[in-house]
């Protein structure tokens, strides 16, 4: 039996898979239009009248959360990078950790629905506002682009259509649910997206592990080899590669035959190359060539324990930067209530993040193919049909290719109207306020230009540049200032300036890194190590040279930012800005 991996990788059952994102697409738009009955007003779409439960909330919170990288991104860098890869999941959940501790209760107290809402109640500046305005629009293109990234090569692996259609498919799907108002329910909608995912990566899961015990001698995962193919294997590469080459292989290059001894080796994009059932698997330049090397963590010695602090840390404190996430908090009718659904949305990520490390694992023994073209990213829609072969493995690959587009939607929607709710409210040309529905047009066609250029970067990997912005960014100025009464406005602007300068050219750089290993190649595709820490010292800096300049009434804003909710500084039901409510010098209006 021979298979072959054709355009983008793609050797699915595509009218079950097809069937599969049809059915999830139009069940997110019938739900949100008939929930979204019930939502006339602006506060029921910003803020769902302050009266979700803190479960439905953490489920709703949840939903808009997983999005390509958590669905996709995780089991591909398992696929690739073994035990080092799973920081990733970690990072990606103990970021509600520190949400919770440090932001999330208050956060609520202050009543600031968005992260510019915040800044200027808090340090009393509408330049600061502005800044975060065009920070929050940057972090969520930085979101926004491996997202539809990730919609392109899903939809070409399943349908064989070109990569530039499925990001565009996607894009429309996203303005369509948001414009016509289907995501106005949005907590039934995103509530609905999550169950929807966690039963699209569980489901298979569990299949697929049941039909790796039950079939006998497999490839050890722990030995010093390289993977194999099990049966012969047919792959066509649509990008240039360079592979690594562990043990000498055979194979035919279209009417040649090749003899590969161990080295590196550049290809082509438009090669076919051909593996006898058996034949060692070479890899693309910066995976694990062997098994071994695979499962032990930490064998690049101290670059990959720099990358991995780095991700850490980006992923911990960059969660509470991303523009659509501390918005789902002002849901909740008090701080208390803030943290507990923190708390549940620990429990559910968790939940979650189990099950892409054992896509990862398996793709390992059967879709090695995808370590030379570098898609490994489309693990999760390949490994059902890889494993069976038969209609059962065309129906989970049509509930994996559901829960992918699920993850799509859920965090392009969110993204899309978050940055669509900032600028609609804020930015005026000529003193008149922009349309919502124009604004969330531009908002989503600007990142769906930035994704229509192939890009064979990890979905996972290009997802950590969107929180090491926000991490560099917005980080150092919520928790000095919620925590610290010296924060001025010049120190909080300074600091993200020079936080978010830092991530932008790394983010360039990485458009020139390609496949080369190496400390500034590290470094440019995780910076966070170095950038959150000077951006938090500029910060510290700045606001003590500039002390004299700290906001009158600073002493109020605390006190309402910490107080117990029981003493009643704020009644979160009313509903009222933060602007409106907190003390400030008088200058500014909303």
């Amino acid at each position: 039996m021979s298979t072959h991996l054709g355009r983008r990788g793609a050797m699915v059952s595509s009218s079950w898979s097809l069937l599969g994102i049809v059915l999830i697409v139009a069940a997110t738009l019938g739900i949100g239009i008939w929930g979204s009955r019930s939502a006339r007003t602006t506060s029921d779409l910003s803020a769902a009248r302050q009266l979700v439960p803190e479960e439905r909330n953490a489920v709703a919170i949840s939903g808009e959360y997983l999005s390509a990288a958590s669905f996709l991104g995780v089991a591909g860098l398992v696929l690739k990078d073994g035990a080092d890869a799973l920081w990733y999941p970690i990072g990606f959940t103990a970021g509600y950790l520190a949400l919770m501790l440090f932001v999330a209760a208050p956060m609520r107290r202050s009543g600031a629905y968005t992260l510019p809402d915040f800044a200027e109640a808090r340090l009393d500046s509408l330049h600061l506002r502005a800044l975060c305005t065009v920070l929050v629009v940057v972090i969520g293109w930085l979101y926004l682009v491996p997202q539809l990234q990730a919609a392109g090569l899903a939809l070409a692996a399943i349908v064989g259509v070109p990569y530039w259609v499925g990001v565009c498919a996607v894009a429309m799907i996203v303005l369509t649910s948001v414009l016509t108002g289907a995501l106005r329910a949005v907590t039934l909608v995103q509530g609905f997206q999550y169950w929807a995912k966690l039963f699209a990566i569980t489901l298979p899961a569990f299949v697929l592990f049941l039909v790796f015990l039950t079939e006998p001698q497999h490839q050890a995962l722990d030995e010093p080899l390289p993977p194999v193919f099990q049966r012969d294997t047919t792959v066509h590469l649509d990008t240039d590669v360079r592979l690594q080459v562990r043990e000498p292989v055979w194979l035919a290059d279209g009417a040649d035959t090749l003899y590969l001894q161990p080295g590196e080796y550049s290809m082509a994009a438009g090669t076919e190359l051909r593996f006898p059932a058996g034949a060692a698997t070479p890899v693309v330049s910066g995976a694990d060539p062997n098994n071994a090397d695979w499962l032990r963590p930490q064998n690049e010695g101290f670059r990959g324990l720099f990358e991995t602090y780095s991700v850490f840390i980006a992923t911990f404190l960059g969660t509470m930067g991303l523009p659509h996430v501390l918005a789902r908090f002002y849901t909740n009718p008090s701080g208390t209530g803030a943290r507990r659904t923190t708390l549940y949305v620990l429990v559910m990520l968790g939940a979650f993040y189990l099950f892409p490390t054992i896509f990862g694992l398996l793709s390992r023994l059967y879709v090695p193919q995808l370590l030379v073209t570098g898609e490994a990213d489309a693990a999760v829609l390949l490994l059902p049909q890889a494993m069976l072969g038969n209609w059962a493995g065309g129906l989970l690959a049509a509930i994996t290719a559901a829960g992918a587009f699920s993850a799509f939607l859920s965090a392009s929607s969110g993204l899309v109207m978050s940055l669509a709710s900032v600028l609609s409210s804020r930015v005026a040309w000529r003193g008149l306020k922009l349309d919502f529905r124009l604004v969330a047009a531009l908002a989503c066609l600007a990142p769906t230009l930035l994704a229509l250029p192939e890009d064979n970067h990890d979905i996972a990997r290009s997802v950590g540049l969107a929180f090491a912005m926000a991490a560099s960014t917005f980080c150092p100025m919520l928790v000095l200032g919620i925590w610290w009464r010296g924060l001025t406005a010049a120190g909080a602007a300074c600091g993200m300036v020079a936080g978010g300068s830092l991530v932008l050219i790394a983010v360039a750089l990485t458009q020139f890194a390609g496949d080369s290993v190496g400390w500034w190649t590290t470094l440019a595709r995780q910076p966070a190590l170095v950038t959150v820490p000077i951006a938090f010292a500029v910060t510290y800096l700045v606001s003590r040279a500039t002390r004299a300049r700290v906001p009158d009434g600073v002493g109020r804003v605390m006190l309402r930012l910490h107080a117990p909710d029981r003493l009643g500084f704020f009644d979160g039901r009313l509903g009222a800005g933060a602007a409106e409510q907190a003390p400030t010098k008088g200058r500014h209006h909303r």
